[in-house]
């Protein structure tokens, strides 16, 4: 981990957003003090701009921007931060190649920094549900995002049914991605009351904390 850009993306229900919000508190945990832009455009819910004030009382500080369905949303100014060279930034982009391409509009000035492009898979999900779907997918966001991927992460989840087995499971699919297309896999992520259970290097372990809730988990506060 170091000061750079590290982009997050994936499919729809991979779980990129929690892995984002996880990732940006374990960069302040490691003494960076992160900027986490929350450019999820597309899907009003599991957003990281949920855990803004918890996150700025644990050193991450968030940048929202205005979502709406549209080709051309409205972006906050100060994503712009994140593209400046030196700037430890994450951003959490919406889910599939309609996400992605947010970042097509940033492309040129992404190219122009150290920058990390990494794909959340799961397994779990039908659409992502083999290695040659899971390509399929990272292939399209790539086109979308005009960005090539620098690294896989592996997610593989059944909520809070989430089993060792299952992450075991996906970093052995994960492992195929990583051969058909050259990308490794430079992340596990789990939920963190596995981790005395994950048998995988630990350099690519990434313990989670569950931050994010289910819409109907936020109606029941209402």
């Amino acid at each position: 981990m170091e000061d750079h850009l590290h982009i997050i993306t994936g499919h729809y229900g991979s779980g990129k957003t929690e892995f984002a919000v996880n990732f940006a508190l374990s960069l302040a945990r490691a003494g960076y003090s992160p900027l986490l832009a929350d450019l999820d455009v597309v899907n009003p819910y599991f957003c990281s701009r949920e855990q803004s004030e918890y996150l700025s009382a644990n050193g991450v500080t968030v940048i929202v921007s205005a979502g709406g369905n549209s080709d051309m949303p409205a972006l906050n100014p100060a994503v712009n931060a994140l593209l400046e060279p030196g700037i430890c930034g994450v951003m959490d982009i919406g889910g599939d190649a309609v996400g992605a391409r947010v970042l097509g509009r940033f492309a040129q000035k992404i190219q122009a920094v150290k920058y990390e492009l990494l794909c959340v898979l799961n397994f779990s999900r039908p659409e992502t549900a083999t290695p040659e779907k899971a390509e399929r997918y990272l292939r399209e966001i790539e086109k979308s995002a005009k960005l090539k991927a620098t690294g896989l992460i592996n997610n593989t989840h059944l909520c809070a049914e989430t089993e060792a087995e299952d992450i075991m499971r996906g970093a052995s699919l994960a492992n195929e991605v990583a051969e058909r297309t050259g990308i490794p896999v430079r992340y596990h992520a789990f939920p963190r009351r596995l981790e005395d259970k994950i048998a995988l290097p630990s350099e690519t372990l990434l313990p989670m904390d569950l931050l994010m809730r289910k819409p109907w988990e936020l109606e029941t506060d209402e």
